[in-house]
């Protein structure tokens, strides 16, 4: 099969991501921070060592303010839900994923306001109108950085300076970024970033993390067995046990830190300028074939390697079905968990088709998507 559905969950993962996690589960995978035995060090070291990687990898000081979650929905929820309360307002934009736009709407319900930012057609955020939709009581500004839909970059230090101006907190989703662009803590004032461990970090489903800047105490969402004051009847104040109550998911986080370390291996800036080749390699493959629409800007280098089209009225589900039937070549089509993103792009109604690179993809794969394209939309005429 050719895999070009990166932007749900990266595939393959490097070897060595396997390896950990089969020499995890078979060699040492006993409770982390619950006991002092052999086993159970080791997988704490495991914890550890991949909360240092990761915080290096956002050029951040102290590893203990990096929280491992499931996913980055758990992350944006912890993150949105923990700093905000009744009588706040907090803005976000057209552009986000439902993980993000879902936990907002649900705060309606506890006097939480929020504005939405209308974004381009092209998906572009102006960042004046972040600036004109601040109110007296904005408390937090959520933007992902690169759509799960049409790929378009958000500039999220421009964003960051409107907030540390405005002392607004500010929380970047990272799902589509992480590990594939440098997000520099020191270059960039933001406050809280949530990234899933199982897209561009290149490790397994079931992890995800969450960067909370030093200093800044948001509110729980679980409370439970941490392994630290086991004795106090209360939720420890310690960071970041205070925020990952219950058994760790020792072998994906292991996992996870391979994959943290193959991009260290690589080179994060040779894995998004192949990543960009190959974006702008396919952008200009597609204008040639007739009928067809693709959303988002034409330049690799304003967006990251997810690219969505549609053939004329063709229904972007068959599309999709015949690619997979017949080409044996997986993409995703309808709404992508981002009806806003949709509606601005135009496409909610017929949805749209994407395609999403990663890094083990290559000239020759996107060369026959290009010619199953061709055929789907000549027989389409």
């Amino acid at each position: 099969m050719i895999y070009l559905d990166n932007a749900a969950t990266t595939y393959p993962k490097p070897e060595k991501v396997y390896e950990a996690i089969m020499d995890c589960m078979k060699n040492y995978c006993a409770n982390p921070g619950r006991a002092g035995h052999k086993l159970a060090m080791k997988a704490a070291r495991g914890i550890y060592d991949a909360r240092e990687n990761v915080a290096k990898l956002f050029n951040i000081d102290n590893p203990m303010n990096i929280v491992f979650t499931n996913n980055a929905t758990d992350s944006l929820n912890l993150a949105i839900k923990g700093v905000v309360k009744k009588g706040d307002h907090i803005i976000t934009t057209s552009m986000e994923h439902n993980s993000v736009i879902r936990p907002i709407k649900a705060l309606e319900n506890k006097g939480i306001e929020n504005t939405i930012v209308q974004c381009n057609k092209e998906g572009f955020l102006n960042v004046e109108d972040i600036k004109k939709a601040i109110k007296s009581n904005t408390k937090l500004i959520v933007t992902t950085h690169a759509s799960n839909v049409c790929g378009t970059l958000i500039d999220i230090k421009s964003v960051g300076q409107v907030a540390k101006e405005n002392n607004i907190l500010y929380l970047v989703d990272a799902s589509q970024t992480a590990g594939v662009y440098n997000i520099d803590t020191k270059e960039i004032n933001v406050d809280m970033i949530a990234s899933p461990g199982h897209k561009c970090l290149l490790g397994p489903q079931g992890t995800g993390i969450l960067y909370i800047r030093e200093g800044l105490a948001i509110d729980v969402l679980k409370e439970g067995g941490t392994g630290s004051k086991s004795e106090d009847l209360f939720q420890p104040d310690l960071v970041p046990d205070k925020y990952e109550s219950g058994t760790h998911n020792t072998s994906g986080i292991v996992g996870l830190n391979e994959g943290v370390k193959f991009i260290f291996e690589k080179g994060i800036d040779n894995i998004r300028i192949h990543e960009e080749e190959l974006c702008q390699y396919m952008l200009d493959k597609l204008e040639e074939i007739p009928n067809i629409v693709i959303y988002g800007p034409k330049d690799s280098k304003k967006r990251a390697a997810v690219i969505s089209i549609n053939i004329g009225g063709m229904d972007s589900g068959e599309i999709t079905f015949l690619l997979d039937s017949e080409y044996d070549i997986a993409t995703r089509s309808g709404i992508h968990c981002s009806p806003l993103a949709h509606k601005t792009l135009g496409t909610l109604e017929q949805g749209a088709v994407r395609f999403s690179l990663g890094y083990f993809n290559t000239k020759e794969e996107i060369d026959l998507a290009i010619k199953a394209l061709k055929d789907i939309a000549d027989n389409n005429i």
